[in-house]
């Protein structure tokens, strides 16, 4: 092959690592914050430390501002919510051992602490009809993901503020990750800020891109 075709080649596949960077899963090195001790066992299981739990983001990481953040809950609910960082923490927490797993073949074990999302719907009031919740975050406005509202309502879904006992990491998803037990890792929401009750049924990032709504573990990754 001539070298002066060589660039032409090169060039895309160079481009297309650059745009894969910001979703590719990395461990990040982690010290809690001062006064915070990371737990190492939990219900006599051995946690995974967090800096040795790999992530993904479409975008990076989103930093977020606990001092000026405000969850909206809003959509088919009888009183819309504005909840600060303080009014999630007020709410009755709830630990969980659950182990997250990426389509990508890994997976990590750790302890979920935080409220139940249906405690937050019990404060909005949840209308009849409701199908469908909806996750919009930092990095996708327009929705992440979404998740079935009896699977919610059903597995006691938390949002969890604590990972291994300590404030949740901003690469981890500060102030709150959706803990999706047994769905795939994509249905795990991070830097929510807004979460919208629905009658329809919604895609979200990954799933607009052939990955499988359902998201069950157990099951096909893509459609």
């Amino acid at each position: 092959m001539s070298r002066r075709f060589m660039p032409r080649l090169i060039l895309p596949i160079v481009i297309m690592l650059m745009l894969a960077m910001p979703i590719a899963a990395c461990k990040q090195p982690f010290t809690p914050p001062p006064g915070e001790t990371e737990a190492t066992e939990y219900l006599g299981v051995k946690l995974t430390p967090i800096s040795q739990q790999r992530n993904n983001a479409i975008k990076g990481t989103q930093y977020i501002n606990k001092d000026t953040y405000v969850l909206t809950v809003d959509g088919l609910v009888d009183n819309p919510l504005s909840l600060t960082y303080a009014d999630l923490q007020s709410l009755p927490m709830e630990s969980r051992l659950v182990t997250l797993n990426c389509v990508e073949g890994w997976s990590f074990t750790a302890k979920w602490t935080g409220p139940t999302l249906a405690s937050i719907f019990e404060q909005a009031g949840v209308q009849p009809g409701v199908k469908t919740v909806i996750f919009h975050t930092a990095d996708d406005s327009s929705g992440f993901t979404s998740l079935d509202l009896q699977y919610i309502l059903g597995n006691s879904t938390v949002i969890a503020l604590k990972l291994n006992d300590v404030t949740l990491p901003a690469d981890r998803g500060f102030p709150f990750q959706v803990v999706a037990e047994g769905k795939f890792g994509y249905k795990w929401a991070k830097w929510v800020q807004r979460i919208e009750l629905s009658s329809e049924d919604f895609r979200g990032y990954w799933e607009r891109e052939g990955y499988n709504n359902n998201a069950d573990i157990n099951g096909p990754a893509f459609q």
